[in-house]
């Protein structure tokens, strides 16, 4: 397995959130992103998770709830990568995939382009 520190993971994370298109980040309401270490034993080879309520789904009735929660996780990504550089592209596919999500768009749209 690749090893990386905690914080240097964090860092690839938070680099990849600022290639995000600032118009986009502005649209972008009420979601935290954090990094951990595993995911639930259930799905160990996950490597990022959105939860919460996506802007297309959101109506009247969303008011005072607690943030929308993106976690990329550490672990499976230095496990499935070979290099420095392979962590640096996987974490960006896998922060674009969950605000994608934020935004509504779902697994297959994802896939097709490109980031699955």
């Amino acid at each position: 397995m690749l090893e990386m520190t905690r914080e240097e993971f964090e860092e690839l994370v938070a680099e990849a959130l600022d290639r995000i298109p600032p118009e986009l980040t502005r649209l972008m309401d009420n979601v935290a992103v954090f990094v951990e270490d595993e995911p639930d034993p259930a799905d160990p080879e996950l490597l990022g998770l959105y939860e919460g309520t996506p802007l297309t789904e959101r109506g009247e009735w969303y008011a005072g709830v607690l943030p929308d929660r993106i976690t990329i996780y550490r672990g499976p990504t230095l496990r499935m990568c070979e290099s420095r550089e392979a962590v640096v592209v996987e974490t960006e596919i896998t922060v674009v995939h969950e605000i994608a999500h934020h935004f509504g768009i779902d697994d297959e749209r994802l896939h097709a382009l490109g980031y699955g």
